[in-house]
């Protein structure tokens, strides 16, 4: 995030935004530069991705199914700025250690004593950590004591839509041991993932349905509740009990449930 800020100085908050006695290095000023770069660099992930997922991938006969809510679309996106608004204070504090020098990020692959293959078992860790986490803290958030607290207002959203990824958006946990620029990428990439899972495309390589968790098994989370936590695969919720078969790919979910309600309008 360093570098992002640096070029963020360079051409946007130096020469147009800061008066000239704001210092670059100053805490307060990196504080504020590193949540507007944040806050807007998330919005644009979330609406620019979520769009396109919206209308080149997101199946709309699905907004015809009965749990679709009135106005959902607009609701998801409210919810899922204000969210993007308050998560970012926490991601800033961790961007702003980075930036004082307090974390393990290296610029170059060099600087690694396990060099090019540390850059891809950084990349397997991450997604294993941050799977094992999200499972473990989602299912925590289904606690009875938790739920209507915490994470009730992501599950209003039964068929939800790619706006709905971030209504409501469990922290990932933290990154500290990257190269940089892969550090960034796997950031956006929490974005772009959590967005596809919500997009209503439950299509999946068969020899990848077992492994993979996508859209057809989030899709159960939302109508069934206690199943399929998991962010990216299916490890946790076969260790933990909680893994159900996607019911779209048997032939018993939302897009057939359209098409047999569509059917029987046209016999009557």
């Amino acid at each position: 995030m360093d570098h992002v800020l640096n070029i963020s100085d360079q051409y946007v908050f130096t020469p147009y935004v800061y008066p000239a006695s704001w210092p670059e290095h100053w805490a307060l000023r990196q504080i504020v530069s590193l949540w507007v770069v944040t806050t807007v660099g998330a919005l644009l992930v979330y609406l620019g991705f979520g769009v396109l997922s919206f209308y080149l991938v997101f199946d709309h006969k699905l907004m015809k199914h009965p749990q679709f809510i009135q106005n959902q679309v607009r609701k998801e996106i409210q919810l899922g700025t204000v969210s993007i608004f308050w998560m970012s204070f926490p991601t800033v504090a961790l961007f702003f250690l980075e930036v004082r020098g307090h974390s393990k990020l290296y610029d170059n692959i060099s600087d690694s004593s396990l060099g090019w293959p540390g850059v891809f078992l950084s990349i397997a860790g991450f997604l294993f950590f941050t799977d094992m986490c999200i499972y473990w803290i989602h299912r925590w958030m289904h606690h009875k004591s938790i739920y209507k607290y915490l994470h009730k207002q992501h599950h209003i959203f039964k068929i939800p839509t790619p706006f709905a990824s971030h209504a409501f958006h469990p922290l990932d946990g933290f990154m500290q041991f990257f190269h940089k620029v892969i550090y960034l990428s796997l950031f956006v990439f929490v974005n772009i993932w959590t967005i596809s899972i919500h997009d209503g495309d439950y299509r999946l390589p068969g020899f990848l349905i077992f492994l993979i968790n996508g859209a057809a098994h989030h899709i159960d989370h939302h109508l069934y509740f206690n199943y399929n936590y998991g962010q990216y695969f299916t490890l946790w919720d076969r260790l933990g009990g909680s893994y159900r078969h996607p019911s779209a790919l048997l032939g018993k979910g939302p897009h057939d449930h359209v098409r047999k309600l569509a059917e029987a309008s046209q016999r009557h």
